[in-house]
């Protein structure tokens, strides 16, 4: 998993998460760091937890996820965590509940690793 100081402090050629997918020379690691978060939105039930954060104006439990994905609670909490510790979401635990949101920065990081580079005006 990417370390939040990796998250914060991208180079132009990177975006956190590996190279950029138009970059010239992406080296293995990188390559392998790219696909971990591909990997991680993989699953439609992810691609969906991630929307409904996006469209959330509060952090989530498991709880509020469970009746619009229509899956058990077990199989909603693996799929939170296996966005977790790829880094697309943050947790923050409130008492015995754990409420989820979005990791804004690194989703601008994927957004970054197929969008056009920026031009530093």
């Amino acid at each position: 998993m990417p370390s939040q100081a990796t998250l914060d402090a991208a180079p132009s050629r990177t975006t956190g998460y590996g190279a950029r997918l138009d970059a010239s020379d992406m080296s293995v690691d990188e390559a392998v760091a790219t696909a971990a978060v591909f990997k991680a939105l993989g699953d439609p039930a992810r691609v969906r937890i991630v929307n409904l954060l996006a469209t959330s104006e509060e952090p989530l439990c498991v709880c509020h996820l469970i009746e619009p994905l229509g899956l058990s609670q077990g199989t909603v909490s693996h799929h939170v965590k296996k966005l977790v510790d790829a880094g697309l979401l943050q947790r923050d635990q409130r008492g015995i509940w754990a409420w989820y949101s979005l990791n804004r920065t690194a989703l601008g990081h994927l957004a970054a690793l197929v969008g056009p580079e920026q031009e530093d005006a």
